[in-house]
Formats: structure tokens, C-alpha cells, sequence
């Protein structure tokens, strides 16, 4: 099964989620370099409802977001990489700054989000609350970090 999808597909597997009473649990984020940190949260993710979608940004959005040249894995790898763990059911790619028409398209029961943020600073907030999802924060603490495993990689150079 290819759990790669497009919005319109997502919108289908969500229509039948919700039909079946199954909760859809959605998280998002950049995952350039797949980490433990990554990966604690995902599994936590999981735990919250019967489907886990990930939304990854763009290399577009990426660069935008992150003010970097380039991603150092392209979206339609780390979608693959993502789409490879066992916690993940599907993945998509989405092009803007925030997950925010991607939240507002599926209406996930549960957004997650890693332990960076708190039910009250995630930029994602007023498009969950506003159909009535609810926030969750999962993972470990934040001690893990694509841009200090980039710093390593740098002085090992």
C-alpha cells in the first residue's frame, strides 16, 4: 500500500474514518533529518487514535520556513522515510508556511505536536480549535534537533 497521498485522497480516507467512528490523529512538521526525537513522537502520536497522518513541508516551504538554501533530504524522500514507519498510516506533502488549510481540509480529531510547543503556542491552534479538534503534545523533551545534528556533521567535517 502506498501511503503517500494527495489531499483529495486524504479527504476520502478521512470521510470514511470518521463513518467508521475511527480517530484521525494529524501532526506535521519539516522532518529534514529523521531523528530518535522524530520518531518518540510519532509512536506517541500513534497511541492517540487508529489513523496517523504526517504532514511534511515542501522543500519550498521548507527553505522559506527554515531560511536555508536547501533541504538537506527532498520532500519526496522524507516522505518515503516516513511513510516507512510502522506508527505512520499515511503522509502528504503540503506547500504553505503552516499546516493550517491541510487542518482545516481534513478536520483531524487530534493534532499532535512534538514538545517544542505547548497546547497554547502551536501556530496550528485557531484553525484546530475552531471546528473543535483537540491539541495534544507528544514526545519527549526537546533534546533532539535536525539543526544541532547538522552542527555536529559540520565539525566532523
Amino acid at each position: 500500500m502506498n501511503k503517500i497521498k494527495n489531499i483529495d485522497e486524504l479527504k476520502r480516507i478521512r470521510f470514511s474514518a470518521e463513518k467508521l467512528g475511527l480517530k484521525f490523529v494529524f501532526t506535521n512538521g519539516c522532518f529534514d533529518i529523521l531523528h530518535v526525537g522524530h520518531l518518540r513522537s510519532l509512536n506517541e502520536a500513534k497511541k492517540l487514535g487508529d489513523i496517523l497522518l504526517v504532514a511534511i513541508n515542501s522543500d519550498e516551504s521548507l527553505k522559506t520556513l527554515k531560511k536555508i538554501e536547501r533541504p538537506v533530504t527532498t520532500a519526496a524522500e522524507r516522505a518515503e522515510l516516513l511513510a516507512g514507519l510502522s506508527c505512520v498510516d499515511y503522509v502528504v506533502i503540503f506547500d504553505s508556511l503552516t499546516a493550517d488549510e491541510t487542518i482545516l481540509a481534513l478536520k483531524p480529531d487530534i493534532y499532535a505536536k512534538g514538545t517544542d510547543y505547548t497546547p497554547e503556542t502551536v501556530p496550528e491552534r485557531n484553525s484546530v480549535l475552531s471546528y473543535g479538534g483537540k491539541i495534544a503534545i507528544t514526545g519527549d523533551a526537546k533534546n533532539h534537533a535536525t539543526r544541532n545534528i547538522i552542527a555536529v556533521i559540520k565539525t566532523l567535517a
